[in-house]
Parts: C-alpha cells; structure tokens; sequence
C-alpha cells in the first residue's frame, strides 16, 4: 500500500513538474464538435484548423508552418462562461461564405486582413470572436469551420540550400523558438499587458503574441511575422523595422472592445538569416515585451 502510494504521489509530482492539465470535460466535447485535433494548455484549448495549399510569396514556395495554418482557442471566464478567439485561414472565395455562417449562428467576426504582399493564391486571416458555453460555442462555429477544406498531407515546397540555426537565431532575438519541418518559430507572449475578458487572462495562446516564422538557409532565409503593440509602441516599431529592411505588410487590430488596446502589424523580410533576427530584436526593443533571461 505504501508503494502504491509513493508511484502515485511521484506520478503527481512528475505530472506538475512537466506543466501537465487535466483537459475539462467541455473542452473534450469541443474537440468531438469540431472534429478537429488540439492541445490544452495555460488554461488554454486550442484547436487546430490547418490548410493543405500551396502559397508562393514573392514566388518563394512555402511550407504550411510558415503561417497557413487556423486555430480557434477556448479559456474559461467568469460565471461558468467561456471565452473563444480564433484565427482563419481563408482564400478569396472563402471569405463571405465563412463570414456569413459565423454571423448566422451568432459568432462575432472581429477582423479580416492579408499577412503577406505577392502571394498566390491570395491568402485572408479572419479572427472570431464568442463569449458562451464551450459547446455551444463549438457547436456556433461549426458551420463556418465546415466549409474550410481539411488540410490533407502538406505539398512539397522548394527549398533553399542549407538550413537554419535555430540556436543562433534565439541567441540573436533572445528568445527560443520551435522547429516544425523546415520553419523555425519563435512565439513571444505579451503577458506584460495584462489583457482579461470576462475575467479570463488572454494570454499568448489565445491570440496576444508576437511572433518570427524563418525559412531557408542561414545565407538566404525569409521571415514573416506579427508583433503585438500597445498603443505607443507602434510608430517606434515601425521605424526599427524599416530601418532594417523589413517590410510593413499590415497593420490593424485582431479584437474589439479590449482594454488596453493591442494593435498588431506583420512584416515580411528576405536575406541573411542573422541580419533579419538583429532588425526583429529592435523591434522587439521598441516594445515592452519582457525579455527572458
């Protein structure tokens, strides 16, 4: 008994120490809702909404990790509701049909904008909105996610010669990233801020983050990716970036009637791997951003 008692109290602990949660039982259901595969942690379900295109940028063929891929997230609020905020991956034709079936069942469409220039196919991201039960939510949304096509198995995309060094462009950024096939990924949350809805923390897994996607080699690589701003920052980030050569594609918000308010912009950079991490570093030091040690 008592070596029973020790294998649980050690499972406990290794389970704590590895930053396990227990998925909530509404947010299993979601997942069933939906149909779609996703992860719960931070306090955060996400769902996964994947695209099987093709996208060529500035006719560089790029893989699906670079920024093609939707997601819909789900945090817990005040009085037994939830809060949802989302992403959509969309192409031209697919917007209004989306949008139209996301405004019948009663989800908020909060903004509709492009993250690259010279893309083909034209590429749209639509961010919902929805405060509610976790299942009612999922079962609201359902109707729009059914008409976005299921990402079957990636296409090839050309590939530069060579690869990146993920460790160095941390070590230039100051931050880690993840490797997804050939995309290198550094995702910075903006806990700083602050942000709640209905008492939830909105955290970086909802949607509040700043990001840096590479591609290609440490001689010739492409970055594209959002940077998450209060107010105040905007005008200094965009001049850092400029600066530095990289390109301002967007600017606009992702959600209505938050305080404060976040604006988010994305750029676009093509050149040695080091250069494009030192000019995404100034930008980041135009922010509040809290640096990790």
């Amino acid at each position: 008994m008592k070596r029973f008692t020790l294998a649980v109290l050690f499972s406990f602990i290794f389970a704590a120490s590895a930053g396990g949660q227990e998925m909530p039982a509404d947010y299993k259901m979601v997942r069933e809702v939906l149909e779609r595969g996703g992860d719960y942690k931070a306090g955060v379900l996400k769902v996964n909404v994947p695209r099987g295109m093709q996208v060529r940028v500035a006719a560089i063929a790029l893989p699906m990790p670079f920024g093609f891929s939707g997601w819909v997230a789900f945090t817990k609020g005040d009085a037994g509701m939830d809060v949802m905020m989302g992403d959509l991956v969309l192409l031209e034709d697919e917007v209004n049909p989306v949008m139209s079936a996301l405004l019948e069942n009663g989800i908020e469409v909060t903004a509709l904008h492009n993250h690259f220039f010279w893309e083909q196919p034209r590429v749209f991201y639509m961010h919902v909105h929805g405060h509610g039960k976790a299942e009612e939510l999922a079962r609201k949304l359902k109707p729009a996610l059914d008409l976005i096509p299921k990402a079957v198995a990636a296409p090839g995309a050309s590939s530069f010669a060579g690869q990146l060094d993920g460790a160095r462009l941390s070590k230039i950024i100051g931050y880690s990233g993840e490797q997804n096939g050939t995309v290198y990924k550094i995702t910075i949350g903006r806990d700083d801020i602050g942000l709640k809805e209905m008492g939830a923390t909105i955290n970086a897994r909802m949607g509040l983050n700043t990001w840096a996607a590479f591609y290609g080699a440490m001689e010739d690589a492409v970055v594209a990716g959002d940077v998450a701003m209060l107010e105040g920052e905007v005008t200094p980030v965009l001049n850092a970036l400029r600066q530095n050569g990289l390109q301002v594609v967007a600017i606009h918000h992702h959600m209505i009637g938050t305080r404060p308010m976040v604006i988010f912009l994305h750029y676009w950079g093509r050149g040695r791997a080091e250069k494009l991490a030192s000019g995404i570093r100034a930008a980041l030091e135009k922010t509040k951003t809290t640096r990790k040690p």
